[in-house]
């Protein structure tokens, strides 16, 4: 099955940037709408920011105008470019794609995972 590996997190300051990057690899496969999610400690997941495959963003209300996420089909990779991080954006940041395989069919396929943490 497609595997999806994310990179990026890093330990920023305050009103600092950071961008993430979610791959995804493994034989002939189509991604329509992906999806970045964080966990804080203690907190349930959230979803932050979804892409269609037209394109078309979604943004929860915290991120709005600091977060930006794109896509490069041609590289199988979502991109979420934070700006202006606070301490609250500090989680374990996942994506999440739906994919198309001839064999499975439409599958939901979660990456392990990157730590963003934002501290001074």
């Amino acid at each position: 099955q497609v595997q999806l590996v994310e990179s990026g997190g890093d330990l920023v300051q305050p009103g600092g940037s950071l961008r993430l990057s979610c791959a995804a690899s493994g034989g002939s496969f189509t991604i329509n709408t992906v999806g970045w999610y964080r966990q804080a400690p203690g907190k349930e997941r959230e979803l932050v920011a979804t892409i269609t495959s037209s394109e078309i963003t979604y943004y929860t209300d915290s991120v709005k105008d600091r977060f930006t996420i794109s896509r490069d089909n041609a590289k199988n990779t979502v991109y979420l470019q934070m700006n202006s991080l606070k301490p609250e954006d500090t989680a374990v940041y996942y994506c999440n794609a739906e994919v198309y395989q001839r064999l499975f069919g439409w599958t939901s396929q979660w990456g392990q995972g990157t730590q963003v943490t934002v501290s001074s």
